[in-house]
């Protein structure tokens, strides 16, 4: 039984990773932004504070979602911004359902990340509760300008949030995602069998 952790900075390509592994390994997955993206919808949010809260529960039912396959004796894998704050939730997950756990880092040139990360967030495919900080649905008619924060404020934020090394023990597989298409998903898959 195992549970694998796909974690790393934003836009380093963890959902796209995290779905092929679920394909090659057989594994269901579960990603934080699908859950917030849900409740973006039903819930919503009318401020910041209101938006972090959602992340939260998000974070919540990740970790209950994998409780209930790890409870089976089935593996998981889940996908997220895995971060410092995301430890205490974690650790009383896998404390309750002893496995074994795998970390595959996405990492990469930073600068290509940050370009992937503003092209993201202007993609009509985005879903505007991630981009929107204030009000979700957008009242009708009304669509603030986009306003990027900046590649220092980028790196130095995230770094400062543990995202670049998470680590919550176990071996990890480490996967340069500077070019998304010159990763080789079965590669990957392959690693973390032999690991497992």
């Amino acid at each position: 039984m195992a549970c694998i952790l796909v974690a790393g900075f934003p836009a380093t390509g963890k959902s796209t990773l995290a779905k092929a592994l679920s394909k090659e390994l057989g594994f269901p997955m579960f990603s934080k932004d699908s859950v917030k993206e849900r409740l973006y919808d039903t819930v919503g949010f009318r401020s910041r504070e209101e938006k972090v809260a959602l992340g939260e529960g998000s974070l919540d039912i990740l970790y209950y979602c994998a409780g209930q396959v790890l409870a089976l004796g089935q593996s998981v894998i889940l996908e997220n911004n895995f971060e410092n704050a995301s430890k205490p939730g974690l650790l009383a997950l896998l404390g309750q359902y002893p496995c074994t756990v795998v970390t595959v880092q996405l990492t990469g040139d930073l600068q290509a990340v940050y370009q992937r990360f503003l092209r993201r967030d202007q993609s009509p495919r985005r879903h505007r509760g991630h981009v929107v900080n204030t009000c979700y649905p957008e009242p009708p008619g009304e669509r603030p300008p986009y306003a990027p924060m900046s590649f220092e404020q980028f790196a130095a934020g995230f770094r400062a949030r543990g995202m670049e090394n998470f680590d919550i023990g176990g071996p990890r597989v480490t996967v340069d995602t500077t070019d998304l298409g010159q990763v080789d998903c079965k590669a990957v898959a392959w690693q973390v069998r032999a690991l497992l």
